[in-house]
């Protein structure tokens, strides 16, 4: 237990299905933590969105009231979300219109774009289709500010979350011209401030807030992925590659982003083939899988949950093509539909929930392929990583190590050093290095990889070319 004189900061992160909150002491060690569920809306076909109130304002306040040990002092909060989101809000800052997600239609890009900026998110139609909805709102904000105005009274985002209002905002300001060209104005959205620069108070700690951040940014600089062939994978609700490489290659169909060290850049992207695909294949099996815990998942035949466990045989898995809502890097394509390939009468459902683990396995291999990326290891991220049979079958899928996190909530434990440097305890990114710690090791099962070598030269035939 850390001693309540430790210095502790709080990271929250505003995830897909949950908001998670950790305390972390100093050294980067988590001594408290917190997960409140929230519901991914459906409500039509190619609509993804959340109640807004509920998660982006009700969730962090809930997630910070729980996660503070008693009696500890709190020298800081950090927040991160997923990006792009948009919603409008009241004078209040509640906010009222559906909490737009990447992948809506109702944000989608219009008119002709090159491949490359196709599947790049596109806040600027979010914010068109929420000012057209609510013309008149007090502000539209994405998931970032509600929160941080829940928090601090002050609508926050960091400059990394700017970057995504794309031409909205150059040159540090907010473009009035093309705010109006979708139903906007500046006064309308939400206040932008340096990396980790305090931005308010958090009223139930007296304690300051930084401007809220880009959750794969706080993941990365805590992961400890810096050197060319790390490849950075979050497996979320979204599975997210992030691969590091030096110089700047663009690669169309793929994002290539700034590395937060000297030198280097990411490229890659994020893909449906995450936890939301595979919970979606699990839960078509009954109960027993879904219920049965990731350790006793990975054994071979009958699993300690009351489900079947994974096959005793690695030739009897089918291949499973994980596209139940289209697919994101690098194919870019909302058409593509889910399909199961290869079962016969010996395949019984743990053959099945293999195949769901080794799909994004797969769309690892693929995207690392089409990308030109040598890569060396994975550095996992995320609840996913929690599961040790979906981490096997990565491994066995891509034939690489995974290493697996001492802190899955990345983006939260990042949000939390950021945190730090509102405190003025950090004065930079580059030290949050040194809170990246490895769990363990998952290696690539020979009889496995093989097998699955042969699997994967029929999901390429399958699945679209890069």
């Amino acid at each position: 237990m850390t001693p309540v004189s430790d210095t502790l900061t709080v990271g929250i992160d505003i995830g897909t299905t949950s908001v998670k909150a950790v305390a972390v002491d100093s050294q980067g060690h988590v001594v408290g933590g917190s997960r409140i569920v929230h519901p991914v809306i459906t409500s039509a076909p190619g609509c993804v969105e959340h109640d807004a109130r509920r998660a982006w304002r009700r969730g962090p306040l809930r997630a910070l009231a729980s996660v503070v040990p008693e009696g500890a002092a709190v020298a800081g909060v950090g927040l991160s979300a997923m990006v792009p989101s948009m919603t409008a809000v009241d004078s209040r800052g509640v906010p009222f219109a559906p909490g737009l997600l990447y992948g809506d239609v109702r944000g989608e890009r219009t008119g002709i774009c090159a491949a490359s900026d196709c599947g790049l998110p596109d806040v600027e139609g979010q914010l068109r289709w929420t000012a057209s909805r609510e013309p008149g709102a007090q502000g539209y904000w994405p998931a970032q500010a509600v929160a941080s105005f829940a928090l601090c009274g002050v609508p926050a985002v960091d400059s990394a979350v700017a970057m995504a209002f794309g031409r909205l905002r150059l040159r540090e300001e907010w473009q009035d011209g093309l705010l109006g060209e979708v139903g906007a104005v500046s006064g309308q959205m939400p206040v932008v401030a340096p990396m980790g620069d305090p931005v308010g108070t958090v009223r139930s700690l007296g304690a300051p807030l930084c401007a809220g951040s880009v959750d794969a940014l706080c993941d990365q600089i805590v992961s400890g992925a810096v050197n060319d062939g790390d490849v950075l994978v979050i497996f979320g609700a979204t599975l997210v590659m992030w691969a590091v490489v030096t110089g700047w290659p663009e690669v169309p169909g793929y994002w290539t982003v700034p590395h937060t060290a000297a030198g280097k850049t990411l490229i890659g992207g994020p893909s449906n083939a995450g936890a939301l695909f595979v919970d979606w294949a699990r839960g078509l099996l009954g109960p027993g899988l879904r219920g049965s815990p990731a350790s006793s998942a990975g054994r071979r035949g009958r699993s300690e949950g009351g489900g079947e466990a994974l096959p005793s045989d690695p030739r009897q898995v089918p291949v499973w093509l994980p596209y139940v809502r289209g697919e994101r890097v690098p194919f870019h394509d909302p058409g593509l539909s889910a399909s199961l390939h290869g079962m016969d009468i010996t395949q019984g459902a743990g053959a099945l929930q293999r195949a769901a683990y080794e799909a994004g396995g797969f769309v690892l291999r693929r995207m690392l392929e089409c990308s030109g990326v040598e890569a060396r290891r994975i550095v996992a991220s995320g609840s996913g990583s929690r599961n040790a049979a979906w981490m096997q079958a990565v491994a066995d899928c891509t034939g690489l190590p995974v290493d697996l996190p001492a802190v899955p909530e990345g983006a939260a434990l990042g949000a939390a050093f950021m945190a730090r440097m509102a405190a003025g305890l950090e004065t930079t990114v580059d030290a949050a290095g040194r809170w990246a710690r490895v769990n363990r090791r998952i290696e690539p099962c020979e009889p496995w990889k093989v097998a699955a070598d042969g699997r994967f030269a029929a999901f390429k035939e399958l699945s679209p070319k890069c």
